[in-house]
Formats: C-alpha cells, sequence, structure tokens
C-alpha cells in the first residue's frame, strides 16, 4: 500500500470507529439540471459537471443549517467558520479529496473551474497540503461508476457527507401522463452527536430542493 492509501485506511477507521452516525436518503428530480448543463457550458464558456452543482448545493445548504458543519468537542459544539466541501477523487495513489474552500462564497462557474483544476491535479499527484486541508463538509459521487446508492463514512474533520448516486431515467405520472425524468438517489451520513436527525432530514429537502431547481445555483 502507498503513504497515502495507509493514512486514508487509518482515518477512515478512526472516523468509523469514534462517530456515531446515521443515514438518511431522498430521490431528487435533477432533469433540468443535467439538461441545462450543455447551456451552461455555451453561456459561461466552462464545463458545469454535476459535481459543480453539487458542490454549489451543499454550500448553499449548510449556510442555511450551519451545524451541518458542525464539530462535537466534548462539551460543546463549534461551527466551522468556512464551508469548504471536499469532493472524492480516484487518483492513481488511492483515494484523494480536494477542497473547494469558501465554496458558499463561488459562484458555480467559479466553482465548476476550480473542481476541474483540482481533479486534473489529484489524479496527476500534483495537489498542495492547503488543497487538501480544511474540509469542514464531504461529497462523493458514485453515480459516474453506475453504482444506484450507497453510504459512505464521514471524513474525519466533518460531521457530514453527500453521497451521490446514478441518475435514472425514470416514468413517472405528471399533469395526467407519464413522463420520464431523470431522478438522482441522495444519501447523507451524519455524526448524531452533532445534528439532530430532524436538522439533517430539513437539510436534505432543502437541498434536494435546490438540485431541482438549477437557477437557484447560479
Amino acid at each position: 500500500m502507498t503513504r497515502i492509501q495507509k493514512l486514508i485506511g487509518q482515518r477512515m477507521l478512526e472516523s468509523k470507529q469514534t462517530k456515531p452516525c446515521y443515514y438518511i436518503g431522498i430521490k431528487a428530480d435533477t432533469t433540468e439540471l443535467m439538461d441545462s448543463r450543455q447551456v451552461l457550458k455555451k453561456q459561461f464558456g466552462v464545463k458545469i459537471t454535476s459535481n459543480a452543482f453539487y458542490i454549489r448545493a451543499l454550500a448553499l445548504s449548510a449556510k442555511e443549517f450551519p451545524l451541518m458543519v458542525g464539530s462535537w468537542q466534548g462539551d460543546s459544539i463549534k461551527i466551522a467558520e468556512e464551508i469548504n466541501v471536499g469532493f472524492a477523487v480516484s487518483a492513481p495513489q488511492g483515494l484523494v479529496v480536494p477542497v473547494v474552500k469558501d465554496s458558499d462564497k463561488k459562484a458555480l462557474a467559479e466553482i465548476a473551474t476550480l473542481e476541474k483544476e483540482l481533479t486534473d491535479k489529484a489524479r496527476s499527484n500534483k495537489l498542495t497540503l492547503d488543497e487538501i486541508t480544511g474540509e469542514t463538509i464531504g461529497l462523493s459521487n458514485l453515480g459516474v461508476y453506475d453504482i444506484d446508492s450507497f453510504i459512505g463514512i464521514v471524513p474525519p474533520p466533518a460531521t457530514t457527507i453527500l453521497n451521490v448516486g446514478n441518475t435514472l431515467r425514470t416514468a413517472m405520472p405528471k399533469d395526467g401522463q407519464i413522463v420520464i425524468r431523470k431522478i438522482t438517489d441522495l444519501t447523507i451520513a451524519v455524526d448524531a452527536r452533532v445534528v439532530p436527525d430532524p436538522c439533517a432530514a430539513k437539510f436534505l429537502v432543502y437541498l434536494s430542493g435546490l438540485l431541482q431547481n438549477p437557477k437557484s445555483l447560479l
């Protein structure tokens, strides 16, 4: 195993052993979101991946529900001063988690540009220490690997991780007719010591609402 694989394994084990997590999920209609990417690419001159939308939605949702970026301090809960979204990237040297700092203060196009730069650097093993530290909330997207849904481990420095599954074309009733919509499975793992489950449920519903209305993320 490489040094980074050993480190990740140790940190994930520590997180699993010390954080009592619960898991909740929802399905979001991302038809408009998926269909808007080509239009936005022409508008902004940068490829807008689904991950860019998820990072933006996570950041805005965490701003609305700050407990999601809180941390357990033994006798108190500390709310993070920054909303920094770490997103998992599969690289030759192992799983790497670049961090988009102050994601709530960045526009969608800026996030998309940063996400591509950080992903390219992760896969070429060129990330700096600053680019992999400071994560306050996590994102893992296995939908690109045709995984319908999954539950990830909360990153050691965070309290919450959003796990994104595959986007499936699904037949649904609408206005008395059957229509085909693009439905994405979303699951969050949350440290129960920090976030009560009703708060996490409201957070996930809010996040799903943003994704279903992509104009709200521009």
